[in-house]
């Protein structure tokens, strides 16, 4: 069953209705590449290779640790909890978080965190020992039993007014420890992610995405799997800047360990050139008909966008995902729409955009800038891209933005 027929089907529609069935890819590239070792480049060609190859290593473990406490979930012992905004949050969270900010902590402990969480909630409902209990046995913290204190102080490194950035340039990581929680509470398998990026400088340099319930065989990402490889779920997917964007299986997550060293593919957007004929992933929050293209008329191919199917992609939940989506080639475009009610986070989108540029792909606000990650320069926390973001796989790129501009002009 493809990557998402996980949930219920759905129907092949017209444009207004944002869901249909999804075809093999039709834009494949003849480009196969597959390597194996720790990382799929070596250390001289990746200047923070030392700094990728920790992120992918406590990622991984942190993908285990989403999926061990989703088994608890599942089997009734575990608890779901909810933040005062009423966004539904699990120990996996914060547990992600937690472990993530030890091991980065204790590896480079000048290096600042700006994540999600924080431990408020946690402290103010005593629930400390549940996620205790997750990160115990998945951190490395040496011979010492962790504490609450150590898990909450490594939570709260991450959390707001943590540290404060000024104007300066800065080194720091971003990190989203479960991006698509919605997701990640369905029963069916909808996607999640483990998002960490390293940004230097006002520069992403590198991320790693961590999807657990990945179920698509990766040769539909241009690239070929060993058959006698056990096949299952779970993908991770790295970049860094200048050598590409790459996938390989989560074999830990499934207590797998494999005969020979692991096997990394090379990802690419999809070679789509046509609007009409693209693939589009869109928040859920959002509607079709709430974008800027559900009523163009008319399109710099000379096609009319109405009186064509358009390809909306069942949902997947969260940012990061539909970043995913695009950087494997499993969509063309990802579109959201700024609201002055909602704050867009970094953390929703750092990793994000490196992983999408590095396969091919463009992100841009919808005035075709690029997106200022600094822009917030106390926190780093907040991004503010005029109208929106813009994901595409490049080809696109510009008509799209023609359109909007098109479109918004008439507004």
């Amino acid at each position: 069953m493809g990557l998402l027929h996980h949930c219920s089907p759905v129907p092949t529609v017209r444009f207004l209705i944002p869901h249909r069935i999804i075809m093999p890819l039709r834009y494949s590239s003849p480009r196969l590449l597959t390597v194996r070792s720790s990382l799929p480049f070596p250390s001289q060609k990746a200047k923070y290779h030392t700094e990728l190859e920790a992120a992918v290593h406590v990622v991984e473990r942190a993908c285990r640790l989403c999926v061990d406490v989703k088994r608890s979930l599942l089997s009734g012992d575990g608890r779901i909890l909810e933040k005062n905004d009423q966004t539904p949050v699990t120990v996996a969270d914060f547990g992600a978080q937690a472990l993530i900010s030890l091991e980065l902590g204790k590896l480079f402990p000048s290096i600042p965190l700006v994540a999600e969480e924080d431990s408020a909630f946690l402290r103010s409902n005593n629930l400390a020992d549940l996620v205790v209990d997750a990160v115990t046995g998945k951190a490395r913290f040496g011979d010492k039993q962790l504490t609450h204190d150590d898990v909450l102080d490594a939570i709260d490194r991450g959390g707001k007014d943590a540290f404060s950035f000024g104007a300066n340039p800065a080194t720091y990581w971003v990190l989203d420890p479960i991006d698509g929680t919605r997701g990640f509470l369905k029963g069916c398998e909808a996607l999640y992610v483990v998002g960490l990026a390293l940004v230097v400088e006002g520069e992403i340099v590198l991320g790693v995405m961590g999807c657990p319930n990945w179920q698509e065989d990766l040769s539909g990402t241009e690239v070929q799997e060993d058959e006698n490889k056990p096949s299952g779920p779970g993908i991770i997917m790295v970049s860094h800047v200048g050598c590409g964007t790459w996938i390989k299986r989560l074999y830990n997550i499934l207590d797998i360990s494999p005969n020979m060293p692991d096997c990394w593919n090379r990802s690419f957007v999809d070679q789509c050139s046509l609007v009409h004929e693209a693939r589009f992933c869109i928040p859920e929050s959002q509607t079709w008909k709430s974008l800027p293209l559900s009523d163009v008329k008319a399109s710099a191919d000379g096609i009319s966008i109405a009186d064509k199917e358009i390809l909306l992609l069942p949902t997947c939940c969260g940012s990061l995902c539909k970043y995913l989506m695009v950087a494997s080639g499993r969509a063309s475009v990802f579109f959201l729409r700024a609201r002055s009610e909602k704050t867009i986070k970094v953390w929703d989108h750092a990793v994000g955009v490196i992983c999408v540029h590095e396969a091919g792909g463009k992100v841009t606000d919808w005035d075709g800038s690029q997106l200022d990650i600094e822009v917030d320069q106390v926190e780093r926390r907040v991004i503010f891209p005029s109208g929106g973001i813009l994901v595409s796989n490049g080809n696109l790129h510009d008509r799209i933005l023609e359109m909007i501009s098109s479109r918004l002009s008439f507004s």
